[in-house]
C-alpha cells in the first residue's frame, strides 16, 4: 500500500469490522462529578492539551456523560444500537481475500472474536459458500495472553515465499505499532524472530535474515521527524546484538517521513529501494545497490511507484513530465519506466481523460490493473504489454455502472485478482478475475436494507466560482419536492480523496429506511477528476473547496429537496474540519453538524500531533500569505458569542496519534465558554478510526443516529 493512502486510510474509512463488547464505554460514560472542571470565558483551557492527563480526561469523561446520557435516552437508540451492530457482526459479509503463495488469507472479526482471526484456506475453498478456514492467529487470545488490547494492522511478509512474516500489532488502534515475526507455515510467532517495540515504523524484508527498519531508534524522538514519522533507515541481520545495526540513510529532520521499500514481481525480480517523503506530496526514490549505494532515480517530484512488472516500475504522476527526447507526459498518467534508464525508456500506460481519473493501481504477473473514476463512477482496466515490450494493450472490464470499483488483490504469480464492487444500493459484490477473459462475480454480501422504494441521481451544480461540481443524492422515488425532507450531506474534500459510491447498511437503516435523504458531493480538494482537481483546492485555494460544499447545500435547497431547517452535515478528519469550516462559515445553512476525529484549530495544526506532514495540503503559518488564509478560515477562532449556530456532535478518540483530540476539545471548549450548546463525545481508545470495535462503532453510529433525526426529522 502506498504510503499517503496509509496515511489517509483512517479518514477516508467510515467501519471498523469487529466484536464484542468491552468496558471502555461504560468508562468513557462515568460522571466525573465534583472533579470535572467547568469552562468559562475566564477559564485556563491549557489544561486539555495534555492528552492523558487527569484533568483534561474528567472532562472528557463528563462531557461523555453529557452526551450518552442525553442521546441515549432517546427511546430510538435501542434499536439503532442494534440495527448497526447486526450488520457489522452479520455472519454472511464478505470475507475479503488476500493472496500468499497459492492460498487466501483473511483477517475476520465477528461477535465471538472481538479482536480478530487471521485464517488462510484455498482458492477452491475460498469459492464455495463455506469456505474451510484454518486459523492461523487468534489475536483475543493474545490480547488475552499479552494483556493489551492488540488491534491488527497487518502482515508484512517475504516473497514469494510468505512464510516469513513481521505482524503489526497497534495497541488501542494508534499508528503506532509492535512488529513481531510470523512464520506462516508453523502459525506460530517465531522463538528469538525479529522484534521491534512501539514505534510509528516501516519495515521491508530484504531476505529472510535481512530487515530494512525506520523508526524511532532511540525511543526519544531524535530520529522522528516534526510529522512523527522516522527519517533514518537502518539495516537489521538476524542475530545481531542490540546497537549494531548500520545506517542505510538519513533524511533531513525537516522530511515528512523516510522509509524503505522492497519490490518483486512475478518473474523473480527484486529491487530494494529507500523512499524519502520530502512533504505529503512531493517524493524522492533510490535503488540500494550492493546494500549500501544507494541510486536515486530521475522521476518527477509528486509521482508514487505503484508495483513492479518484467523487472520495470509501474509509476502514476501527478504532475506533466518531460523526460529527456520524449513529448510532454501529463499529470495523471500511469507509467512503465526502467529502473535503470529513468529518463530514457518511459512508456505511457494509460493518460485519464478530462473526466476521468486513477484510483487504484494492482499488478499481476503479466499485467497491469487500473480502477479508475469516469465522472465519479468506477470503471476498471487491465493493461497488458504487447510482444514489442513498447507498447500496451488495454482491455475494458465488464463491471456495473453507478458503483464504485475497487482492486481488493493481486497476485504477482499468477494473473489473478479479486475486484470489489458495490455502490450505495448496491450491496458489495467480489469479482474474480483470472487469465485473459473478462471478471466474473463470485461471491455477494445480502442486503441489510430495503432499496426497491429508492433512487439514486447524480446531480451538478456551479460553485461560487462558475465551477460545475457533481454530487450523488440517495432518495426514495416518491420523494416530495417541499423543502421538508430530512438530508444529510457528506464530504471530504482534501489529499486527492474521492468520495464515491459506497454500500453503507447503517445509513440505509438509519436514515434511508426512515425517510432521509443521503448526498455526497464531489467537491474541489479531492481526487475525483485527476490532479488539477486537487490542486485546486489545496493551500489558499482551499476556499474553492468550502465553496462548493456550500453551494451544493444551497443547490439541494433550489430544488425544494429540503430546507435550512432538514438539512445536515458530516465529515470525518479533513471532513471534519470542512464541517468546522460550514459551521462557522454558513450557520443559517444548516440545522445539524457532525464533526469527526477532526482538525479545527488551523493556526496552531502543525504542532500537533502529526499536523506538520499536512502543510503542503493546508498551508504553513510560517508563510505571512499562507497563514493570513488559515487564520480566515480556523474554526476555533471564529466561533462568535453574537453568532447562533446549531448544535454540533463532536467526536474523536483520545488515542488518536494521528490528528489528535486536542483540535476537538478545543473547538468544544470554546463552545463551553461562550455557553453554546453542543454534543461532545470522545473514545478512550479506537486511534483515527474514533472507535476500536464493532459496540464502540454501533454506540457511536446510533448517538449519531439520535441527534440527527432529533434536529433534522422531528418537529419543533
Amino acid at each position: 500500500m502506498r504510503f499517503r493512502r496509509w496515511i489517509l486510510t483512517g479518514a477516508a474509512s467510515a467501519f471498523v469490522m469487529a466484536g464484542a463488547a468491552t468496558g471502555r464505554l461504560a468508562q468513557a460514560a462515568e460522571t466525573a462529578s465534583g472533579t470535572a472542571p467547568v469552562i468559562t470565558a475566564t477559564t485556563n483551557t491549557s489544561f486539555l492539551d495534555d492528552i492523558h492527563g487527569q484533568q483534561a480526561l474528567a472532562w472528557v469523561r463528563s462531557q461523555n456523560h453529557h452526551t450518552t446520557s442525553t442521546l441515549e435516552k432517546d427511546p430510538r437508540y435501542v434499536g439503532f444500537y442494534k440495527d448497526v451492530l447486526s450488520g457489522l457482526q452479520a455472519p454472511d459479509r464478505l470475507a475479503m481475500p488476500s493472496s500468499m503463495h497459492g492460498e487466501i488469507w483473511n483477517f475476520w472479526q465477528d461477535a465471538a472474536h472481538p479482536h480478530g482471526l487471521w485464517r488462510e484456506t484455498s482458492q477452491a475453498s475460498y469459492l464455495k459458500k463455506t469456505p474451510d478456514w484454518t486459523v492461523r492467529l487468534d489475536m483475543d487470545a493474545l490480547a488475552k495472553q499479552d494483556g493489551v488490547n492488540w488491534v491488527f494492522k497487518g502482515p508484512n511478509c517475504l516473497a514469494p515465499t510468505d512464510e516469513h512474516c513481521l505482524v503489526a500489532l497497534s495497541d488501542g488502534g494508534e499508528d503506532a505499532e509492535t512488529l513481531r515475526e510470523f512464520n506462516t507455515k508453523t502459525g506460530q510467532f517465531v522463538p528469538g524472530g525479529f522484534v521491534f517495540s512501539r514505534s510509528k515504523q516501516t519495515a521491508a524484508w530484504v531476505d529472510e535474515n535481512t530487515i530494512l527498519l525506520a523508526r524511532d531508534w532511540e525511543g526519544k524522538g531524535t530520529t522522528l521527524t516534526p510529522s512523527g514519522y522516522p527519517f533514518v533507515v537502518k539495516t537489521m541481520v538476524r542475530g545481531a546484538p542490540a546497537g549494531q545495526e548500520k545506517e542505510l540513510f538519513r533524511g533531513e529532520p525537516s522530511d515528512m517521513a523516510v522509509m524503505p521499500m522492497v519490490l518483486t514481481d512475478g518473474d523473480g525480480h527484486q529491487l530494494v529501494m529507500v523512499q524519502r517523503n520530502v512533504n505529503f506530496f512531493e517524493t524522492r526514490y533510490a535503488v540500494v545497490q550492493g546494500g549500501d549505494v544507494l541510486n536515486w532515480l530521475a522521476l518527477p517530484a509528486k509521482s508514487e511507484i505503484e508495483g513492479m512488472l518484467k523487472g520495470r516500475l509501474i509509476v502514476s504522476v501527478e504532475e506533466d513530465w518531460h523526460p529527456d527526447g520524449q513529448s510532454n507526459i501529463p499529470a495523471g498518467s500511469l507509467l512503465s519506466v526502467d529502473p535503470a534508464a529513468v529518463d530514457h525508456d518511459v512508456q505511457v500506460i494509460f493518460t485519464p481523460g478530462p473526466s476521468q481519473s486513477i484510483d487504484q493501481v494492482g499488478v499481476t504477473k503479466n499485467t497491469v490493473l487500473v480502477s479508475l473514476f469516469d465522472n465519479v463512477r468506477g470503471r476498471a482496466m487491465r493493461f497488458t504489454p504487447t510482444q514489442s515490450g513498447k507498447t500496451w494493450q488495454a482491455t475494458r472490464l465488464a463491471l456495473p455502472d453507478m458503483t464504485s470499483v475497487h482492486i481488493v488483490d493481486t497476485d504477482h504469480a499468477s494473473d489473478t485478482a479479486f475486484l470489489s464492487v458495490e455502490g450505495y444500493l448496491e450491496p458489495s459484490q467480489l469479482w474474480l478475475l483470472d487469465g485473459k477473459g473478462q471478471p466474473r462475480k463470485v461471491k455477494s454480501a445480502p442486503a441489510r436494507f430495503k432499496t426497491d422504494k429508492l433512487i439514486t441521481e447524480q446531480f451538478w451544480t456551479h460553485s461560487t466560482d462558475g465551477t460545475r461540481v457533481p454530487y450523488f443524492i440517495v432518495h426514495r422515488r416518491d420523494m416530495k419536492l417541499n423543502g421538508a425532507n430530512p438530508t444529510l450531506l457528506t464530504a471530504y474534500g482534501g489529499f486527492q480523496v474521492s468520495y464515491t459510491p459506497l454500500y453503507a447498511p447503517e445509513i440505509g437503516q438509519l436514515w434511508l429506511d426512515r425517510g432521509g435523504v443521503y448526498v455526497v458531493a464531489n467537491i474541489r480538494g479531492g481526487g475525483e477528476f485527476g490532479p488539477a482537481w486537487h490542486e485546486a483546492g489545496r493551500k489558499s485555494g482551499r476556499q474553492k473547496v468550502y465553496d462548493d460544499f456550500a453551494s451544493v447545500g444551497r443547490d439541494l435547497i433550489s430544488r425544494k429537496i429540503t430546507s435550512p431547517r432538514h438539512l445536515g452535515i458530516r465529515g470525518r478528519s479533513n471532513g471534519g474540519l470542512l464541517s468546522g469550516v460550514q459551521m462557522t462559515q454558513h450557520p443559517d445553512l444548516w440545522n445539524a453538524v457532525i464533526i469527526g476525529v477532526p482538525l479545527l484549530d488551523m493556526e496552531h495544526f502543525e504542532t500537533m500531533s502529526a499536523g506538520a506532514s499536512w502543510a503542503a495540503e493546508y498551508g504553513s503559518m510560517s508563510v505571512p500569505a499562507e497563514a493570513d488564509f488559515l487564520r480566515s478560515i480556523s474554526p476555533v477562532q471564529h466561533l462568535k458569542a453574537d453568532v447562533s449556530y446549531p448544535e454540533p456532535f463532536i467526536f474523536t478518540a483520545t488515542s488518536d496519534d494521528r490528528v489528535g483530540p486536542v483540535h476537538a476539545r478545543r473547538f468544544a471548549a470554546r463552545l463551553e465558554a461562550l455557553g453554546k450548546p453542543f454534543f461532545y463525545y470522545e473514545d478512550i481508545e479506537g486511534g483515527h478510526s474514533g472507535t476500536v470495535n464493532a459496540p464502540e462503532v454501533a454506540h457511536e453510529r446510533a448517538l449519531e443516529a439520535v441527534y440527527l433525526s432529533h434536529r433534522l426529522m422531528d418537529a419543533n
